[in-house]
C-alpha cells in the first residue's frame, strides 16, 4: 500500500500542495492495545524516486515538511522554515547553492490546555534550534513556529539530535551528538500552556560533555543518555567508543544543581569488567561477539564517573571509570509494564559492509533492574542486526510487546545492500535465542530532494532520505506520562504515532490506521 500523500514523488512543491488541502487527520479508534499484524515484503531499492511504503492497515499524513514558514522567524540568524537555514541566501532545495537544511530529528507530543503540539530539535545546518508544531492548527502556513535558537547569552545552540520532555523540571531535554567540549544536554523550559517560557535554551554542564543522542528520563527523575560517538578505524568497521549513561541528579527539579552522572559497566563470567582499553587493543574480541550472541546475558553495574555542576568530559571519563563502551549505541526506551525496570537501546553498528569486526551490524539491547536507580542489572541482546537489519536508530515501544525500530544506516550502506531505510516491528513475545524476528512495517522511499542530494548537491546537505523520530504517545505532561509509565494502544484517539522522513524535503507524518485494527499474534 502506498502512503496517503506521495511527497517522494511530489517534492516540496508536491507536499505543500496535497497538505495545504489536509485538515487535521482523524485516528482511527480501536478498543485495545493496537498495531496491524500486516508487513512490507521488501525495502525501496536505491533508485530514483521511491515512495514510502507502510504495511496494510497503516496510512500516513504530513503534519510539517521543511519549506514551511515558522510563524516567528529569526530572520536575521537565517531560521526562517521548518527545515531550512536561509543564510546561504540560496534557493530551498535542487540547487548547487541551496539552503542548508537542517534535519529535524526526533519527536516529543505533548498536550497542554488541549492544544496538541509536536516538538523537535534539528540536527543538521550551521546552527541548531527548536520547533513546535501546532497539530490543531489546519493551516500549514500557520503550523511550526520557533522555540528557540539561542542559549541565555544571545549565543548560537549547537545541533541537536535527541530531545525528551522532563515533567519533573517541567522542560524539554535536548541533546547535542558531538563530543567534548561541544556536545552535552541543553534545556528549555515550557509554560502551562505549552510555549516557551523565555525562549532561550539552558546549558546543563553537570550532565557532561558527550555525543549525546537519546535521552529519556525514567519515574526516579533519573536521566538517561545514550551517546553516540564511533571510534577509530579497524577491519573495515570502527572500534567501540560510545557509553550508555544515567545521570542522577541532585534536585530533580532544577537539573543546573547538578548531580551524578554514572556509565553502564558489563562484567565477564569471572566478574571482571569489559574497558575501553581492553576494546581498543582487541577490537574483534570475543566479548563483543559474545555480547552479540542472542541467549547470552552479562551482569552489569553503574559506575560514578563525575558529580557536580562544572562541565566535563562524559566520554573520556566513562573510559577512566572502566565502563563498556559499545559500537554506536543511538536511543533508549523503558519497557511498559515493567516499572521501569527494563530499558532497550539500540546499537547502530559499523554500517558498512567491509566490516570484518563482531556486532558489526549493531542490534537492539536489554537492561533488566530491579528498579530505575539500582546500582545492578543484567544486559542481553535482544535481536542482532545483520546487513539486511543495520543502522538501527529510534526505537518506540507501540504496545508492551511490539517494539518499533528504525534504521539510518547512510548512503554507503544503502548503496552497498542496494537498499533504502525500513522500520521495524520486533514482538518481544518471539524474541528468543532462534535469532532475528524484524517485521518492516515501513519501507522508506526518497523524495526527489534527497534523489538531488545524493548526487549532486554540495556537502553540507545529507542525501538518501533517512527515518527518524519514531515516537508513539498519548501527549501526557504529567510525570504519570513519561513514555514507559502506561501501556500504549495506538490508533484509540488518545495515543498517536508519528515519524519524520530525515533528509530531502523533512517531512514529518503522522501515522494512523486506515480501519479498526487489533494487536495481531
Amino acid at each position: 500500500m502506498k502512503t496517503k500523500t506521495t511527497v517522494a514523488a511530489a517534492g516540496v512543491a508536491g507536499a505543500a500542495l496535497v497538505a495545504a488541502a489536509l485538515a487535521a487527520p482523524a485516528v482511527a479508534t480501536a478498543s485495545g492495545p493496537s498495531w496491524p499484524g500486516g508487513s512490507v515484503p521488501h525495502a525501496n531499492l536505491r533508485t530514483g524516486i521511491q515512495n514510502n511504503v507502510l504495511a496494510p492497515g497503516l496510512s500516513q499524513t504530513s503534519v510539517a515538511w521543511g519549506a514551511l514558514p515558522l510563524t516567528n522567524p529569526d530572520a536575521a540568524a537565517g531560521v526562517t522554515h521548518y527545515g531550512y537555514v536561509t543564510t546561504t541566501g540560496g534557493p530551498l532545495t535542487q540547487d548547487p547553492h541551496e539552503a542548508y537544511k537542517t534535519e529535524p530529528d526526533k519527536n516529543v507530543y505533548l498536550s497542554f490546555g488541549g492544544r496538541h503540539f509536536l516538538y523537535q530539535g534539528h540536527e543538521g545546518g550551521p546552527r541548531g534550534y527548536v520547533t513546535r508544531i501546532d497539530l490543531d492548527e489546519a493551516d500549514p502556513a500557520k503550523r511550526v513556529s520557533l522555540v528557540a535558537d539561542s542559549d541565555a547569552n544571545g549565543n548560537p545552540l549547537p545541533t541537536f539530535d535527541g530531545i525528551t520532555w522532563d515533567p519533573f523540571s517541567k522542560q524539554l531535554l535536548l541533546t547535542a551528538e558531538a563530543k567534548a567540549p561541544k556536545g552535552g544536554v541543553w534545556g528549555v523550559s515550557l509554560e502551562g500552556t505549552g510555549a516557551p517560557t523565555t525562549g532561550n535554551a539552558v546549558a546543563l554542564p553537570g550532565l557532561g560533555s558527550g555525543g549525546y543522542e537519546g535521552v529519556q528520563n525514567d519515574s526516579d527523575g533519573n536521566v538517561w543518555l545514550v551517546e553516540d560517538i564511533g571510534g577509530a578505524a579497524a577491519s573495515g568497521g570502527k572500534k567501540p567508543n560510545s557509553y550508555v549513561h544515567r545521570f542522577r541528579p541532585a534536585d530533580k527539579t532544577d537539573l543546573t544543581r547538578g548531580g551524578t552522572l554514572q556509565a553502564l559497566q558489563v562484567k565477564r563470567s569471572d566478574g571482571s569488567p569489559i574497558t575501553a582499553a581492553q576494546l581498543a587493543a582487541d577490537p574483534a574480541s570475543r566479548d563483543i561477539a559474545d555480547l552479540h550472541k542472542p541467549g547470552t546475558s552479562f551482569a552489569t553495574s553503574w559506575v560514578d564517573v563525575h558529580t557536580g555542576t562544572d562541565a566535563f568530559d562524559a566520554t573520556a571519563s566513562a573510559a577512566a571509570a572502566d565502563a563498556t563502551p559499545f559500537k554506536r549505541p543511538e536511543n533508549g526506551v523503558f519497557r511498559p509494564g515493567t516499572g521501569f525496570g527494563e530499558f532497550y537501546f539500540t546499537e547502530t553498528g559499523d554500517t558498512s559492509t567491509a566490516s570484518t569486526l563482531p556486532g558489526a551490524h549493531g542490534g537492539v539491547f536489554r537492561l533488566s533492574q530491579t528498579s530505575p536507580s539500582a546500582r545492578n542489572g543484567r544486559l542481553a541482546i535482544v535481536v542482532a542486526g545483520d546487513v539486511k537489519h543495520s543502522g538501527l536508530d529510534n526505537i518506540a515501544f507501540a504496545t508492551k510487546d511490539k517494539l518499533l525500530v528504525v534504521e539510518d544506516a547512510g548512503d554507503s550502506l544503502h548503496q552497498q545492500r542496494n537498499a533504502l531505510d525500513s522500520g521495524f516491528v520486533v514482538d518481544l513475545r518471539r524474541a528468543d535465542r532462534a535469532g532475528h524476528h524484524f517485521t518492516r512495517w515501513l519501507a522508506e522511499g526518497r523524495d526527489a530532494s534527497a534523489l538531488y542530494d545524493a548526487t549532486t548537491s554540495p556537502g553540507y546537505n545529507d542525501g538518501d532520505n533517512e527515518v527518524t523520530g519514531i515516537h508513539v504517545s498519548d501527549g501526557d505532561a504529567s510525570v504519570g506520562g513519561l513514555l514507559g509509565a502506561k501501556v500504549p494502544a495506538p490508533f484509540d484517539g488518545h495515543w498517536r504515532v508519528f515519524w519524520t522522513q530525515q533528509h530531502g524535503d523533512n517531512t514529518t507524518w503522522e501515522v494512523t490506521a486506515t480501519s479498526a485494527v487489533r494487536d495481531s499474534d
